[in-house]
């Protein structure tokens, strides 16, 4: 296993980590025997957030006794200090743990980061908790290009989580900056939330990229495990037949895809069009269904809210025809 630094952590990482979303599909056994797997394999890093049900306290069982040879990784979607205090004891609590390494802001839209550094937001909770030792590194996921390029701003920000693959490039400056100004790039969505069959391409597309610091597949299964590892550990280059499978694989999703650059906002009636779609992603490739609908019902704004006014589609840069696919979904999830 190739080992890296994350940014100005000075954390020790496996080039691959461990994402902790599809855990939610097994059970606590199966997520046990897992993480003694990846122990087994050299992976150290692992992933997981306060919003992936099951997930934390999954991991925290699992990692019962050998908590010392992993880097844990969470994040919560609180904004206000007091919100985000509570959510780090509930984190420590589930994870089983007295210290979390890396705790990220999860996913902020422009606004909502505003209100996280902003007097009695949710930074003066994750700064007391580091000055405590409960947490050691902090930092920030997001979706949004703005907010990755304002997360490059801000001084406390020690790392950033942003999706990275075949056929969402749309951050790769940002994520060259990331190395130049010493901060940790996490690469999430490898396989663009399943989209993309081909796993072992998929990873040896992200990791033939040295400003990737991590990359963080989601698994559930041993069979999975094997695979990726063995996709990371290939390290010669892209061969001209690889290079040829990735233009194609960009050329069959690019029309139907959503990258989640945000260019189509603001909807006009209120939609997060890439809300619902990454909540789609999740529906139809991951096996969440159960955990997609209770994100996608809990939305103030669904897909079968759209008035058909087209805006959107024209300032998507891919030409996504943005309407059909939120009838689609409007469909797939009944409202």
């Amino acid at each position: 296993m190739e080992y890296r630094i994350l940014g100005k952590t000075g954390l020790r990482i496996s080039r691959m980590g461990f994402g902790g979303i599809p855990i939610q599909r097994i059970d606590a056994a199966g997520t046990k025997i897992l993480i003694r797997q990846l122990l087994k394999a050299g992976v150290n890093y692992i992933d997981t957030a306060r919003g992936y049900t099951v997930s934390e306290s999954y991991l925290g069982e699992a990692l019962e006794g050998i908590r010392e040879h992993f880097v844990l990784a969470t994040k919560s979607m609180a904004r206000t200090a007091d919100a985000m205090a509570k959510d780090i004891d509930i984190s420590l609590a589930g994870l089983r743990t007295d210290y979390i390494d890396l705790y990220q802001v999860h996913n902020p839209s422009p606004a909502d980061l505003e209100k996280v550094i902003a007097p009695g937001g949710a930074l003066e909770a994750l700064l007391a908790a580091k000055a405590a030792g409960k947490i050691g590194h902090l930092g920030i996921t997001a979706h949004s290009l703005e907010v990755f390029r304002r997360a490059l701003e801000l001084p406390w920000v020690e790392t950033v989580m942003f999706p990275y693959n075949i056929v969402e490039t749309q951050g790769e400056e940002l994520i060259r900056q990331c190395r130049e100004k010493n901060i940790g790039f996490v690469c999430m969505k490898p396989l663009a939330g399943g989209a993309i069959e081909d796993a072992t391409l998929a990873l040896r597309f992200v990791c033939a990229d040295p400003d990737v610091t991590v990359v963080i597949p989601g698994m559930a299964e041993s069979a999975e495990l094997a695979q990726n590892l063995a996709a990371v550990s290939n390290t010669t280059p892209l061969t001209q037949q690889e290079l040829a499978s990735l233009e194609q694989i960009r050329k069959d999703l690019g029309t139907h895809f959503c990258r989640r650059c945000n260019y189509c906002a603001p909807c006009t009636a209120g939609i997060s069009i890439p809300g619902v779609f990454l909540m789609e992603g999740y529906y139809s490739r991951y096996g969440l269904q159960d955990w997609a609908k209770a994100r996608y019902d809990a939305m103030e704004k669904t897909a079968s809210d759209c008035v058909e006014c087209g805006v959107c589609e024209t300032r998507c840069p891919y030409q996504l025809p943005i309407r059909q696919m939120l009838k689609a979904a409007a469909e797939k999830f009944g409202k």
